[in-house]
């Protein structure tokens, strides 16, 4: 695993089309955006797990997101 420190405003390119930004940095949580082509899924860890754990009935249906990237 490479692991790396970065700022606010700071990114971490992935390939050529994904770029991580550190968005903020509140305690202990970190706000960090995801820019990547519609074609790659990005989920959080718990939500991929549940995912590959769960019948497909059970799962919740997947949020619609604003145009400023927040879930509704």
């Amino acid at each position: 695993m490479l692991v790396l420190s970065r700022k606010i405003n700071e990114q971490i390119v992935i390939g050529d089309d994904i770029i991580l930004t550190v968005v903020s940095i509140r305690g202990a949580g970190v706000r960090i955006g995801i820019d990547a082509p519609a074609n790659v899924s990005v989920h959080r860890g718990e939500v991929s797990a549940a995912t590959k754990q769960a019948p497909p009935a059970a799962l919740p249906s997947a949020a619609n997101p604003n145009q400023d990237g927040t879930a509704t």
